[in-house]
């Protein structure tokens, strides 16, 4: 199979995203259309971007996932699609976090490979590395050991994707690699307060708190430590892993281990970017999860040259903006009247 020309200038490509309508799949969108055409990260003339759904294809469905292949017949693909969800619904849905998404991306892997796609770059996760491992993370400690406990489904149906990376490297050569973001956020994102990760989720519950004039609480202790990258600044990430890096070997994307960020960081900066002002408390009895899993990015600073990340403080107020500009369009789940 024929590897991704390097920096995408060449023949005619067909970028199929799937999960295109999602968080980051709306960020690739808004940097492909907001960045100058022709640039590093801009559309180019070459280019025919699509940005599909779920609703336009079950890629659970072997026979679905073929059908959309057929329709756009993609050179290239960023797979985003998945089943996704907040630490809770992680911890209670584990068979089904394993076998949806080890069946949507078996699905999308094969389709590329039957359709002789020339690139493919799927999107894993940190909660693939070892609970028990040596800090920080890299890309050379995948499968060093068992996952966290409290999404263990998730997390070997992602590592699967990698094994099959190179599974289908060895045996058609086929040009599929993956990116391990780190803790995503931005606008377009999901606001359900029950399945949400922590930044969408404490945005809604502190416009909520502010609205019906009740107390802001916090699940946990606030101490756990993260890494967020901002959804505009991943697009960005993947766009250019997508034109130029032609290796088997997952790339982690993500600002610095020096830049962890505390939850209860997050809940101040939350606090002030929607104006809240009332009772602002932590609930200790509710779970953490692990304390912090701090990754690396220095092989993406030594592949990429110079990048600017946005500034946390900076990303977090056009997120917020973003939602309350958006509220009645937003994913935002059932909402508990006050």
């Amino acid at each position: 199979m024929e590897g991704g020309i390097q920096k995408g200038r060449g023949s005619k490509w067909v970028i199929l995203v799937t999960g295109g309508t999602g968080l980051v799949g709306k960020a690739i969108e808004y940097v492909i259309e907001n960045e100058p055409a022709g640039s590093r990260f801009g559309k180019r003339p070459n280019e025919k971007w699509i940005f599909a759904s779920s609703s336009e294809a079950d890629l659970r469905d072997p026979a679905q996932t073929r059908k959309l292949y057929e329709k756009y017949q993609p050179t290239h693909v960023i797979h985003l699609a998945a089943l996704v969800g907040g630490l809770f619904k992680n911890m209670k849905y584990k068979l089904t976090f394993l076998r949806e998404n080890i069946l949507i991306n078996d699905n999308v892997l094969h389709a590329s490979y039957e359709h002789k796609t020339q690139k493919l770059v799927s999107c894993l996760s940190t909660c693939v590395f070892p609970d028990k491992v040596e800090y920080p993370l890299t890309e050379l400690n995948i499968h060093n050991g068992p996952p966290h406990e409290s999404n263990f489904g998730y997390a070997h149906a992602k590592r699967m994707v990698d094994v099959q990376n190179h599974a289908y490297k060895e045996e058609f050569g086929c040009n599929f690699t993956s990116a391990i973001p780190t803790n995503v956020f931005g606008p377009h994102d999901n606001y359900d307060l029950e399945d949400s990760h922590v930044i969408p989720g404490l945005i809604h519950k502190c416009y909520l708190a502010k609205k019906n004039k009740t107390p802001f609480v916090v699940s946990g202790t606030g101490k756990p430590l993260r890494q967020f990258i901002y959804s505009r600044d991943l697009a960005k990430l993947f766009i250019w892993q997508l034109r130029e890096y032609d290796d088997v070997e997952p790339v982690i994307l993500s600002v610095g281990e020096d830049e962890e960020v505390s939850i209860k960081e997050v809940a101040d900066a939350i606090v002030k970017a929607v104006g809240f002002q009332g009772s602002y408390t932590f609930d200790t009895s509710r779970a953490d999860g692990q304390y912090r899993k701090p990754a690396s990015n220095k092989k993406l600073l030594s592949l990429i040259g110079d990048f600017k990340f946005t500034p946390f403080e900076e990303a977090l107020n056009e997120s917020v903006k973003w939602f309350l500009e958006n509220y009645n369009n937003a994913r935002i789940g059932n909402v508990p009247s006050a």
